[in-house]
């Protein structure tokens, strides 16, 4: 039997701010987390702006020793679920525990912490190299400290599908709730790659805008003169549960979700068709899923790049799918305000979406 599934807790770290009441407020406001780069020098470099996390404070979550020993994606991750959890209200027991799952997205896992030690190997010798380096940076690392700290016991997976981690990774939580092997799953995405190696990557991809001279004009997502992304980093989780379970505890139900929908593309490594058939076929697939008619839709917070092929191709696929109802959507993208945050983004956009 098919149960419905339910969103009742929510966490994020974001450039916009730590936490909900945070972030919300400043998306409200219009206001930008994109800036100059401050994590490192980018004087000689063709992109200078990203969208970094200003005011995140690990000791707010984790002690300091457990601190040295994570990279900055990883200590995203459990500071999100930790608030997710919270605001879910829920107690994880012995008795619950293992109908309780984790299941994260992350597109690159810890390039920073790749970065430093590749320089401590080459500059000072293979001995110098901590034994706590591949654990720091194996994308699975922030599901599975988030279930040793939540102390949950099901399900425990990643999804590193590049920017649609996230979101993927929220798609099969629902299926595990829906289709019954968890009551309830931590989920969402988590990232941080603004380094020197993650930025010149994507700069060499000519993926990334180069308006430094303007960084908070930079994302502009379907606009005509966007000329690509910024990168961004943060986290965005989720408390899925099961709804008879939710409204039996008398939890806040903020959505539902009612259907997920995924393709592949099977055409390039990095750019969509330009009929935007795979993005598509996703879509028709969620529809077909939650049981919805493309009229019962009247927002869709799109991925919106703010790259020239992801935003046309994004556009062609939303009216393929919606017909002439799509002059009826209205259609957004919030990383005008928090930059791509990867991996993490699907998290974030989520949030927003029954947020609207």
């Amino acid at each position: 039997m098919k149960r419905r599934v339910v969103v009742t807790g929510l966490g994020l770290v974001t450039p916009l701010g730590t936490g909900l009441e945070k972030s919300w407020n400043n998306i409200c406001s219009g206001k930008s987390g994109i800036d100059l780069i401050t994590r490192f020098d980018v004087s000689n470099y063709g992109v200078q702006i990203a969208a970094e996390v200003k005011d995140f404070k690990s000791d707010d979550f984790m002690d300091k020793k457990q601190v040295k020993h994570l990279d900055l994606f990883v200590q995203y991750g459990i500071a999100a679920a930790m608030m997710a959890m919270k605001d879910s209200g829920f107690e994880v027991t012995e008795e619950n525990c293992e109908r309780i799952g984790v299941i994260t997205g992350c597109g690159m896992g810890g390039l920073p912490t790749i970065e430093k030690y590749h320089k401590v190997c080459l500059e000072r010798g293979p001995k110098r190299i901590t034994p706590f380096f591949i654990p720091m940076v194996i994308p699975n690392m922030p599901s599975g400290h988030i279930s040793m700290v939540l102390k949950t016991k099901g399900p425990n997976l990643t999804l590193t599908t590049a920017c649609a981690a996230g979101t993927h990774a929220v798609g099969e939580a629902y299926r595990h709730i829906k289709y019954g092997s968890s009551d309830m799953v931590i989920t969402g995405g988590t990232e941080a790659v603004v380094c020197p190696l993650g930025i010149s990557g994507f700069a060499a991809m000519k993926a990334l805008s180069t308006r430094n001279d303007s960084p908070q004009e930079a994302s502009r997502p379907f606009d005509r003169e966007r000329d690509g992304f910024v990168m961004a980093e943060g986290s965005g989780m989720l408390v899925l549960e099961e709804y008879e379970q939710a409204l039996a505890r008398g939890a806040r139900i903020y959505a539902e979700v009612t259907g997920y929908g995924l393709s592949s593309d099977a055409y390039h490594i990095a750019a969509p068709p330009e009929n935007g058939e795979g993005g598509a076929r996703a879509m028709k697939v969620a529809l077909q899923d939650a049981g919805f008619t493309p009229d019962r839709i009247d927002y869709i917070n799109a991925h919106g790049t703010s790259t020239p092929l992801n935003d046309r191709c994004e556009t062609i696929a939303i009216k393929t799918v919606f017909g002439d109802h799509a002059k009826s959507l209205a259609v957004s993208s919030t990383k005008s305000m928090t930059g791509h945050m990867l991996g993490a983004a699907g998290g974030l956009s989520l949030y927003l979406r029954h947020s609207v």
